[in-house]
């Protein structure tokens, strides 16, 4: 066997080791990636800590669970919308967040926000019954 040949043979074993070292390597980081977003749509903390700051969201009927993901996202009380949307989804709240305003703060979780959102507010239509 010339000289050539074994330097060509040796080449290509270590392309070929490289090249599967690379995959284990993607692998892995998209397994790490994988679990921290999906550990992120459980346990998904507040964008700030301590008292936060309160914004006003405006919901209207014709917004679709996306839409509220964009706005909580634009009004900074979450931080990635795709991530709420699955929250949203898998709370089993999807589709159920009623129109009307609130008051959410910077503060609290994603869980927090979607149950004020889903649920009839009674002090305010006691406010608008009684106006």
């Amino acid at each position: 066997m010339s000289a050539s040949k074994i330097v060509m043979r040796l080449v290509s074993i270590s392309f070929t080791v490289l090249i599967f070292l690379m995959v284990i390597y993607g692998l892995y980081e998209i397994g790490l990636r994988s679990y921290s977003y999906g550990y992120r749509i459980f346990a998904e903390p507040p964008v700030t800590t301590g008292e936060g700051r309160d914004r006003l969201v405006q919901i209207k009927n014709t917004m679709s669970d996306s839409d509220i993901a964009k706005l909580l996202e634009e009004k900074g009380l979450i931080r990635d919308k795709l991530l709420f949307v699955l929250q949203l989804k898998l709370s089993g709240y999807g589709g159920k967040i009623l129109p009307g305003r609130y008051t959410l703060n910077t503060s609290m979780t994603a869980d927090e926000m979607i149950q004020i959102m889903s649920r009839e507010d009674t002090e305010e239509a006691e406010q608008e019954k009684s106006e």
